[in-house]
């Protein structure tokens, strides 16, 4: 759900850095009272293809106020086969129905969840992303391409509806829903309070609160087969959900729409609080994913703040890997400026990393971005236990086959550590090509490596 409008700009590219410099001097030390096991548990299947020993990508494929025009499916769609050579194995879309905005909304106001720019109500026909066979033509490339469609579905909230008298507020409300698709007619029963619950966990901004109580409301929205879930994933074609301002009701809501429905989920559970989202995740059964809000802002104090010791601090991937979706930015947020970090930390950590449509297409160095994500599905296997960290540098291993160490510096300078690895005898390189070095791991598995500054290196077997 948008709740504020962020504009920021990416600031301009960092000053060149020397290539040459003089290397500290650093030994051989133990660092075992420096190595923390953050989690043995491997990393699961987050989505239904997991390409690559890594797994999977999700490419945010929108940001707030992309073009009005209806345009928008055409523009994604033109983009799918560069996404599925780089790597990305599935694309997340703004909500998809016509809302009370019509033309102008990005679909959180919704009003007809059955009308996908195909009538003419709210002022237009197409949505401002497009009409329904263009959707349909969006979601049949990319399937055809090996990826995965990820639909934003709005259930806390409803917007556009003609005023009514309303018999349990004794007001006239706007929640009478007449919609032309013909399918989901609403009224004030259908809404909070009535006669079922006065209330649920939480409204915004003043919307008509939708009430997942009633039997009707579960019928159209999870149950029915012509219902909203059932026909946006067997008709559509949609393979998962992002379910938005999850906070607004329980987590009862996206574990029977699961039960029912099936596919991929995740929350929008926005908290930096690591134990909050790992409740939500339970309360739905575990049938949903959430989005690592908690990481997203220990990343910020971390990389912006100049203190990578805050990686240490509690994050949702660290509690349930399985079950975390990380980002850099989206269409609501975006504080994080050293960005580049941020993506070589959760491309090479434990999650289901997802791409900001804008950083990618617009605002960072794509090819940069795209051996990220080659690192990600090919290298970033297993546990992950963190071997370094003070305020400038981190170094994190990956445990599995074949595993990684990312090295982070966030100093002026050439940096080298000793670190203890998971090869024996082996020659390892760095695969994002910002140090030439290929050290030879010796026979107890330690190795030295280094990073340039401000920068990272990642290191794999040849």
């Amino acid at each position: 759900m948008k709740t504020l409008n962020y504009f920021k700009k990416w600031p301009l590219a960092i000053a060149a850095m020397m290539l040459a410099c003089s290397e500290p001097t650093i030994e051989k030390t133990q660092l075992s009272n420096d190595i923390t096991d953050v989690t043995t548990e491997e990393k699961g299947a987050t989505n239904a293809m997991a390409p690559g020993p890594g797994g999977g990508v999700i490419m945010q494929a929108f940001y707030w106020d992309v073009p009005a025009g209806g345009n928008w499916y055409n523009t994604v769609k033109s983009k799918i086969s560069s996404w599925n050579a780089a790597g990305i194995s599935a694309i997340w879309l703004p909500p998809v129905s016509k809302a009370q905005s019509g033309a102008y909304s990005m679909g959180y106001d919704p009003a007809d969840y059955f009308d996908f720019g195909n009538f003419n109500q709210h002022g237009s026909v197409e949505t401002r992303f497009g009409s329904k066979s263009e959707l349909q033509s969006l979601i049949n490339t990319a399937h055809s391409n090996s990826i995965d469609v990820y639909a934003d579905i709005v259930l806390n909230h409803n917007s556009g509806g003609a005023l009514e008298a309303n018999p349990f507020t004794g007001t006239n409300t706007y929640t009478d829903f007449n919609p032309a698709s013909g399918k989901f007619y609403r009224s004030a029963s259908d809404f909070h309070p009535n006669n079922y619950r006065n209330s649920d966990e939480g409204i915004f901004g003043g919307f008509p609160d939708l009430s997942h109580s009633v039997p009707y409301v579960q019928d159209w929205l999870w149950k029915r087969s012509d219902g909203v879930g059932k026909y946006y994933k067997n008709t559509l074609g949609f393979d998962g959900w992002r379910f938005d301002y999850v906070k607004g009701f329980g987590g009862w809501v996206v574990r029977d729409w699961m039960n029912n429905v099936g596919g991929f989920a995740v929350g929008e559970y926005w908290d930096g609080n690591a134990q909050l989202i790992q409740n939500w995740v339970n309360s739905t059964n575990r049938t949903s994913s959430a989005f690592d809000f908690a990481c997203y802002y220990r990343m910020d104090e971390a990389f912006d703040g100049n203190n990578l010791n805050k990686l240490n601090d509690d994050m949702f991937w660290k509690r349930d890997p399985a079950k975390a979706v990380t980002f850099v930015s989206n269409h609501d947020t975006d504080i994080i400026w050293d960005k580049m970090h941020a993506y070589a930390y959760i491309m090479t950590h434990e999650g289901y990393p997802t791409i900001f449509y804008r950083d990618y297409e617009e605002w960072l160095d794509k090819n940069k971005l795209n051996n990220l994500i080659w690192i990600h599905r090919n290298k970033a296997v297993g546990s992950t236990s963190v071997l370094y960290t003070d305020n400038d540098e981190y170094i994190a291993r990956r445990n599995g086959s074949p595993g990684l160490i990312v090295y982070l510096n966030d100093s002026n300078s050439w940096v080298e550590r000793w670190i203890q690895t998971n090869w024996t005898s082996t020659t390892i390189k760095d695969y994002t090509g910002n140090s030439n070095w290929q050290p030879v791991t010796q026979g107890d598995k330690w190795v030295k490596i280094q990073c340039p500054p401000n920068s990272y290196t990642i290191w794999s077997p040849l």
